[in-house]
């Protein structure tokens, strides 16, 4: 029989607290009972990176994390970011002007991962984009447009960055 347990989370700003099964993964947590379908469940493996969030501030696999491991932290999906291009930041923005979408499945963990990248090295090589984003699988192989992104919104900080 499954046990209930009570789970307080900043998901995008906002406090969510939920009773959830102790076993409930942080992806479904964020589907499910946050109704945020952003963040995409690729594999259940960890292998493909489409369920990539920040967890206070640091890139991680929300697949690979139970909810109540993250209770009382900062979560962040691609729901929550924003910025001045259109209400977008400038990594989505760098997507949409380098075309790094194709499909579309993986781009809120490329984006996520390359976001939590930028929060950490401004200003990175090619290498190290690559690097970042070797945890999250494109199928439709855009990974150079991809990097090409990441690289624009590097060139384009948003004000304060």
């Amino acid at each position: 029989m499954a046990r209930s347990v009570d789970v307080s989370i900043t998901v995008n700003g906002r406090r969510a607290t939920r009773a959830i099964d102790v076993r409930t993964l942080l992806v479904h947590f964020l589907r499910e009972h946050e109704r945020l379908t952003g963040t995409h469940v690729g594999c259940d493996t960890s292998n493909c990176g489409a369920c990539t969030v920040l967890l206070d501030g640091e890139a991680v696999k929300s697949c690979t994390l139970l909810a109540i491991q993250v209770d009382g932290q900062d979560v962040t999906t691609v729901e929550g970011l924003t910025g001045p291009y259109d209400g977008f930041g400038a990594v989505q923005e760098g997507f949409r002007q380098c075309h790094g979408l194709q499909c579309g499945y993986c781009t809120p963990g490329m984006v996520m991962a390359a976001t939590g990248l930028l929060a950490t090295n401004a200003d990175p090589t090619e290498a190290e984009i690559r690097m970042a984003l070797k945890g999250n699988m494109c199928r439709c192989t855009g990974y150079q447009m991809i990097v090409d992104s990441v690289r624009w919104a590097a060139e384009h900080p948003l004000p304060g960055d």
